[in-house]
This record gives structure tokens, sequence and C-alpha cells, in this order.
């Protein structure tokens, strides 16, 4: 399921801003990209994200800048040295201005950057990713409760195919039946002298084989089970998944035992459909 979520802040010279972004997966894939010294943020940012998120691929990226301020460190060895210097070659001279020493070669230098995070620091930037794992979890329900109402029309379309196939199969078997008797018999006016007994029961057979109406049952039951997992709307995307298999298995078999063109049609149009529910059935949670 597709979503997007952002949220920063800042704190002690430092600015933050994360990025979430969701795109659909059939499981949860979650990418985490943090800068140096963050890192140890990642496993509690990773079970939280589970706990909430079920399917997708997920990214999540932190962003941090810091306020360069210029800073002055002293080396004060090397000032010592220098006074050293001024006294012995000078005894009992007034020691030179500080402001002179100061102004040498090396002794005022920049000092270093920290690039440390404080505890303070790191529980706003914690607090930040829950804040915009909440909005990209809202952006996802509102782009679920959009794709329910897709999922239970196309369900409808497919149950109203179901029904017509129904009635186009009622009378397949016996229609099935007398095809094959009517092949039969022109094969004993070639070949006369196959028990007819035999030729019954291969007839019985075939027929038997040729009834679609438990496929149709099945289809209609997984229909409403799909219908009860849309009810339910929490964690459904792989029983959904499996569901929408189980059409697929059923409206394969149909096609095969069609004895007509119409059913035959409507059984094309069902795996039409079924395949656009499998689709969308890809981005639910």
């Amino acid at each position: 399921m597709t979503g997007f979520a952002r949220s920063d802040g800042g704190e002690g010279g430092l600015s933050w801003a994360w990025e979430l972004r969701s795109v659909n997966g059939r499981g949860l894939d979650l990418r985490l990209r943090l800068p140096a010294g963050f890192d140890a943020l990642e496993p509690e940012l990773r079970e939280e994200a589970g706990r909430q998120l079920k399917r997708g691929n997920v990214s999540a990226t932190l962003t941090v800048n810091r306020e360069e301020r210029a800073r002055i460190a002293v080396d004060r060895e090397l000032l010592a040295e220098l006074r050293s210097l001024v006294e012995e070659f000078a005894p009992g001279a007034p020691l030179a201005r500080p402001e002179a020493l100061l102004a040498l070669p090396g002794v005022l230098k920049a000092a270093a950057n920290d690039n440390g995070v404080t505890p303070a620091q790191s529980a706003v930037i914690r607090a930040g990713f829950s804040t915009a794992l909440a909005a990209l979890v809202g952006s996802r329900r509102a782009e679920g409760a959009r794709l329910e109402t897709l999922l239970a029309t196309q369900l409808d379309e497919i149950a109203a195919l179901r029904d017509l196939a129904a009635e186009q199969a009622r009378d397949q078997p016996e229609l099935q039946r007398r095809r094959m008797l009517e092949s039969l018999q022109a094969l004993l006016r070639d070949q006369p002298g196959l028990p007819q007994e035999r030729i019954a029961q291969e007839v019985a057979l075939l027929a038997t084989r040729s009834d679609v109406r438990e496929e149709l049952d099945r289809l209609g039951a997984h229909i409403e089970a799909a219908r009860t997992l849309l009810a339910e709307g929490t964690a459904i995307g792989r029983k959904f998944d499996f569901l929408v298999q189980e059409f697929v298995r059923e409206t394969n078999t149909l096609c095969s035992k069609s004895a007509s063109v119409k059913l035959t049609a409507t059984g094309l149009r069902l795996k039409a459909v079924i395949e656009q529910l499998r689709e969308q059935v890809q981005n639910v949670e």
C-alpha cells in the first residue's frame, strides 16, 4: 500500500527531518537510512514499524543538519613554552602582552566539531519517527478505505458472473452426455461389437467430469469468505491473496470443463475480473 509522511524539528543546534515512503509489497521490507552516529536507534525503530505495518516496501530516511559556529581553541602547551622563552631571554622583564602572545602562529586554532548526539537530541529524533510513522499509517488507511470500495465492487461483479455461469451450466451434463452418445453411436456403426455396458459406463463418467456445479459452489463460498475478510478490515492481505488463488483455480477448471461457447465466454470474463482483483489485493495490508 502506498503512502508518504514527513516530520521535522530541531534540538540543541541540530535540525532533523524524517521522510517515510511506502509502496506495494507482498511482505514487509523496511529500509532505514540513518546518518553516522544514529545507528543505535535502528533496532527500536524497526520494532515500532513492525508493530504497525505488515506489508509494503517502506523506506525511512533521516536527514540531520548541525549549526556550524566558529569555535577557537588555545594551544596551552605552546603558550606556556612561549612564556618560558620570554622569561629565559629577558629574566625579570615583564611578560609580553597577552594579545601579542595569542597572535603568534599556532597559539589559536579552530576547535574540532563535536559530532556526538546528546540524549535530548536522540529522544526528539526518535519521537519524530513515531510522528512520521503515525502519519504514514493514516495515509495508508485512507488509501485502504478507497481500495475497499473497489474490491467490493469487483467481488460483486465476480458473484454476478458466477451466477450467470451457474445458469448457463445447468444443462451441461445432459448436453455433454448427448454429444458423447452421438459420437459413440457413429463409432458403433463403423465398429460394431463394442459392449453396450462399457459404453454406458464411459459416457456416465465423462458426463460426471463435465459437471461444473462443484467448482461453482466452491467459487461462491470463496466469494463469501472474501466479503467476510473485507468486513474484518485488519491485516487481511495474505489471506485475501490466498483466496484469489482459489478463485483462479476454480475458474480455470470451469473453463476446461465447459461444453458451450456461452459458458466458456463467461469463464473468460471471470478470469479477467479475477485478475484485476488479484492486482488490487497486492495493495492490501
